[in-house]
């Protein structure tokens, strides 16, 4: 098959700029969204509850409404050609209501898999995908089932856990039973923690015919489980870690029917194995660095994938560093009110591309924006991505990535 025929819908509807394209949320994946579906000629609505969010601000269009409201989501069908969501939380039974009468990207129940950690880890065991030894824990009776070997071990809940949030670390049963206990009961999962030596995503898009492409892969660095950097340089990744990457991400997109922007993050272990961690079926915060260092960026394809547009594979054309930033660089040195950093220092080193969110109000933890820092190699990114990260006071432990 030709790349002028990839991704080409397979009811021949394709959606051509000048339509509308809707998005279930409003935060700054939506409005990344939004920009790369405005630069290619499409009109834009977002659903949000937030009248105030990032995406909604940059929207040709908004509603206002909570994800689940009815007459919200009428509204929104009826001013759209096709709907996507920026976030996995959304309902997927309100998903599901939308794919009746719209075409939407991605599927209900791949969205219904990643908002449960039990379903997710059911669903890549059922279909050979590798990950951690794990167990189940929604009952004071499998609690005390499960097996010595599962610690240490972290306790994590089934549904909206993210960015380390709903997650505990345990070492025996009772230390279990306590974690447990302060979760409030709710469904959990307890996985064995493993030797890791690091840890990587893979960014991919599935068109509605099947075929697939994928951004090079991220190798991520997270702190107190929000991700910190993303390196996308040549040699921080062995290629065979790569190659078992893209292969298990592109088979849990096809066993799950996919179409949109998928990401699978993974372990690599010290022993080269590599084992799948959870999905996000959107585009992802380690796939940012995609808007400034390839030609076809992780928003430009969520945009083709859901118009049915021709699925090209990403090109690095330079390496690429991301730092992430939350609101705690607001806050430095203990300060009670909130202060900028110091853009213009950053800005003045070269291949310095900032992102902010036009979120209102700093705070810690809150991700704010991200800086991309690329250069015409890898040495020449890493030494301006750890001065950018000095002057702004980032954390600086990927210098070591191509010692």
């Amino acid at each position: 098959m030709s790349d002028a025929l990839l991704g080409q819908a397979q009811d021949g509807k394709t959606i051509l700029p000048g339509a509308s394209l809707g998005v279930m949320g409003g935060g700054q994946l939506g409005r990344m969204f939004v920009h790369a579906a405005q630069a290619m000629g499409y009109h834009t609505v977002v659903l949000d509850p937030d009248a105030q969010g990032p995406a909604g601000q940059a929207s040709d269009a908004q509603i206002v409404a909570a994800y689940d409201d009815a007459q919200g989501l009428a509204d929104l069908t009826q001013r759209v050609a096709a709907i996507t969501t920026e976030f996995e939380n959304v309902p997927a039974q309100a998903f599901e209501a939308l794919s009746q009468n719209t075409r939407v990207a991605p599927p209900a129940a791949a969205i219904a898999i990643a908002q449960d950690r039990v379903a997710e880890k059911l669903h890549f065991q059922r279909h050979g995908v590798p990950v951690a030894p794990f167990a189940v824990v929604d009952s004071a009776d499998n609690l005390q089932q499960v097996a010595a070997d599962l610690f240490p071990g972290i306790l994590k809940t089934s549904r909206l856990g993210y960015d380390g949030k709903g997650q505990v670390q345990v070492a025996n049963l009772q230390e279990l039973q306590q974690a447990w206990e302060s979760l409030k009961q709710v469904p959990c999962v307890l996985e064995k923690r493993m030797e890791l030596d690091f840890e990587v995503s893979v960014v991919l898009a599935r068109g509605l015919d099947g075929s697939v492409v994928n951004l090079p892969v991220q190798r991520n660095i997270h702190h107190n489980g929000i991700l910190a950097t993303t390196l996308v340089l040549p040699g921080a990744i062995d290629a065979d870690v790569q190659e078992q990457a893209v292969h298990v991400a592109k088979s849990i997109a096809a066993a799950t029917h996919y179409v949109g922007v998928l990401c699978v993050e993974f372990f690599v272990l010290k022993n080269g194995q590599v084992i799948a961690n959870e999905m996000a079926p959107r585009p992802h915060n380690s796939g940012h660095y995609s808007i400034d260092a390839c030609d076809v960026s992780q928003f430009e394809l969520q945009v083709r994938t859901l118009a049915g547009l021709p699925l090209l594979q990403p090109r690095l054309h330079s390496p690429a560093i991301m730092l992430n930033i939350l609101g705690d660089l607001w806050f430095k040195d203990g300060q009670a009110t909130a202060v900028a950093p110091d853009w213009a220092a950053a800005l003045a080193h070269p291949g310095v591309h900032l992102h902010l969110y036009g979120k209102h109000e700093a705070r810690k933890g809150r991700k704010m924006g991200h800086i991309t820092i690329t250069g015409p190699n890898a040495e020449a990114a890493l030494g301006n991505a750890l001065k950018v990260a000095g002057l702004l006071g980032l954390p600086q432990d990927f210098s070591h990535i191509l010692a």
